[in-house]
């Protein structure tokens, strides 16, 4: 069928292939089409099925060519691209088509193929883990917490005094106008009423609170501050502000005993079972954080070890997934649809770094998951779908049609391989301990695929 194939290499991961198909072939593809046309006409005089091929051909000339053409070129790309051996990621792009009856096609498909690299030596690989022990003073600290987490407060008639929460309202100003008329998504620092802030925190904006010891409920005063240059709000970063602040009450925090009636408003029959609990969470929390770090040591050590161009078409699928997930969690975390627009351009720039990190590494993992025949089965992937909707509290079928529409079935189950692999990878790799505080900085985050 097909007579020749030539591929020019544009880029390391870009190809044009051409495909030449003999015309004989385009010939009886176009007979076979007008066949099929056949039994289905319906032309004046004759029963369906049975008006002649000339007549069906010269009533669906156009049609006829039309599905020929897709049947020659769908069917000779994909034999050229078995008989070439190409790792092809996502779909042609189609150009350079000659087709007529009683002559040889000709098309030129531009594809983007995986990335070949020789793999570096990954088992046995180095890493070091901080030889941590959960002490009875992070116990502590952690009931400290949770006694925090049961505080009230009292209402007190005195002035406010370091430690104290005030209720306040407010109004801002910057340069003597209105917050938002300069930053116009701060509408939280133009005017507030009922705010809660502690004193002597260095909470809200630095040296604020500060400035309201001494006063008592039903006063007003006037507040100055100097907006850091790393304020939230970039707008306002370096200015001066003006707040006029009406203190509505004062209060007084006040922590519970830890006592047995303490340990029972968490579930515990005792603060020895609180305790207990407290120090298994910590530990579990520990030896997380310690495989987290083994693990994107192992990744991070892969990627320093090659280097080598990501297909453009995987790069751009995965930004896209990496802003879906970043405006996701953003919008769980009630940040507005405004404020995410307002944005988007960083956003974008932190995904695409964040998207080329990914990739790159995905192609590590499933290279050395071909390697060392590391399976995925559907089950897995079926469980994982269940979880992760639950998770994220939309309900099943909403959260397949989004990963269907997104494709993001197969990034699912790209994530699966990947954990597995990097399993194996911790499995082989050789761990040393090291003294707490002696670690290393951690690579970047990112850069773990799963």
């Amino acid at each position: 069928m097909i007579v020749n194939v030539t591929i020019e290499q544009l880029s390391p991961c870009k190809k044009l292939v051409r495909v030449e198909v003999e015309a004989a072939a385009v010939d009886d593809t176009v007979a076979s089409v007008t066949k099929e046309f056949q039994r289905q006409a319906s032309l004046p005089g004759f029963r369906p099925g049975k008006a002649p091929v000339a007549m069906v051909m010269r009533r669906y000339e156009k049609p006829i060519l039309d599905e020929a053409k897709r049947k020659l070129i769908s069917e000779s790309y994909k034999k050229a691209v078995d008989e070439q051996k190409l790792d092809v990621v996502g779909y042609p792009d189609i150009e350079e088509i000659q087709f007529s009856r009683g002559q040889s096609l000709q098309f030129a498909a531009t594809v983007e193929t995986a990335p070949q690299f020789e793999l570096p030596e990954y088992k046995g690989l180095p890493v070091v883990r901080e030889a941590r022990v959960v002490s009875e003073e992070d116990v502590q600290k952690a009931l400290d917490v949770l006694r925090e987490q049961r505080a009230s407060f009292k209402t007190m008639e005195r002035p406010v005094q370091t430690g104290d929460f005030v209720v306040v309202n407010y109004t801002g100003a910057c340069q003597g106008k209105p917050i938002t008329e300069i930053a116009p998504t701060a509408k939280g620092l133009t005017e507030k009423k009922g705010f809660w802030m502690e004193v002597g925190a260095n909470s809200f904006i630095p040296g604020f609170a500060d400035q309201l010891l001494g006063a008592k409920a039903g006063e007003n005063r006037t507040v100055q501050i100097d907006f850091p240059a790393d304020f939230v709000t970039p707008q306002l970063a370096g200015k001066k502000g003006s707040f006029e602040v009406d203190v509505v009450e004062v209060k007084e925090k006040i922590l519970p005993e830890m006592d047995e009636a303490f340990a029972k408003s968490f579930g515990a029959e005792s603060m020895e079972t609180l305790r207990a609990g407290v120090r298994r969470d910590l530990e579990n929390e520990l030896k997380y954080k310690q495989e987290r770090s083994i693990r994107n040591q192992l990744v991070r050590q892969l990627m320093d070890r090659i280097n080598f161009e990501v297909p453009e078409v995987s790069l751009n699928r995965e930004t896209r997934n990496v802003v879906y997930d970043l405006v996701r969690e953003n919008q769980k975390r009630g940040i507005s649809r405004e404020s995410i627009e307002q944005h988007k351009d960083q956003i974008y720039a932190a995904a695409t770094q964040n998207a080329k990190e990914r990739v790159k590494a995905a192609f590590l993992m499933q290279k050395i998951a071909e390697k060392e025949d590391i399976k995925v089965g559907q089950d897995e992937v079926t469980q994982r779908i269940v979880n992760l909707a639950k998770m994220y509290e939309i309900p099943l079928d909403k959260f397949m049609a989004d990963l269907e529409q997104r494709n993001g079935i197969m990034e699912i189950y790209d994530q699966i391989a990947n954990e597995k692999v990097i399993d194996f990878l911790q499995l082989h790799a050789k761990i040393q301990d090291v003294p707490p505080g002696s670690m290393p900085a951690p690579p970047p985050e990112a850069v773990n695929p799963s």
